[in-house]
């Protein structure tokens, strides 16, 4: 087996890896994203925190957090 053979093997071997379906996150993040401003329709992530929110509401629109994200109810905090 001369080394044109070992490449090609490897280059075979490369091959069928990279054809496998990708994993990235950025179909995850963009599926987490269900909080939606009604004014400017940003989206936020599920994990955002109403701090964060009210402060898109003023900073943006100088509204408050009920008119931008009517009926947001922040998560439970996890605490150890």
């Amino acid at each position: 087996m001369g080394n044109g053979a070992k490449a090609q093997m490897k280059r075979e071997r490369n091959g069928k890896a990279a054809s496998k379906e990708p994993s990235s996150q950025l179909k995850v993040n963009a599926a987490a994203k269900n909080i939606k401003c009604s004014v400017c329709f940003s989206d936020f992530l599920c994990t955002s925190r109403a701090k964060q929110l009210e402060e898109h509401a003023m900073n943006k629109h100088n509204k408050s957090l009920n008119d931008c994200f009517a009926g947001f109810v922040e998560p439970p905090s996890k605490k150890k």
